[in-house]
């Protein structure tokens, strides 16, 4: 954890620990990603360790590509992982398996840039990559 020592946190000061916006907290708690966040007397919102390690984990989750609804499960299954471990399992298999058919998508534009870009260092006429662009390579 990168802020202060041990809470309760002001929001402006887990956005900041966070990297994430006021915006998003409020989000991730109106989604029930975050348990409703405690409240000082006058209202605002107090964070405490709890809150900024389920924040971790949602960041680290959407850096893996997870959506907001599969970490929505994921939170869930983390209450008891040893029982959701198949659960988890499968989740993250079917995100393996989008990610690398993404790959093989990308593979293949790379291919097609690069066939683009090579020729049109060779085009005496026109602009093959505008060409290309409209009527396929």
């Amino acid at each position: 954890m990168k802020g202060g020592e041990g809470g309760p946190w002001r929001i402006g000061e887990v956005a900041r620990i966070t990297g994430l916006s006021l915006d998003t907290l409020r989000y991730y708690e109106r989604l029930g990603l975050l348990r409703r966040v405690g409240r000082s007397p006058s209202g605002i919102r107090l964070y405490d360790r709890r809150d900024l390690s389920r924040l971790g984990f949602i960041q680290r989750a959407k850096a893996m590509d997870f959506s907001l609804d599969e970490i929505a499960a994921l939170l869930e299954m983390r209450e008891d992982p040893r029982h959701a471990r198949e659960e988890v399992r499968a989740l993250t298999l079917k995100k393996l398996e989008g990610v690398e058919a993404r790959l093989k998508e990308l593979e293949t534009l790379r291919k097609e840039l690069t066939l683009l870009v090579h020729l049109c260092r060779g085009s005496d006429g026109g602009c093959p990559i505008i060409e290309g662009l409209e009527g396929g390579a």
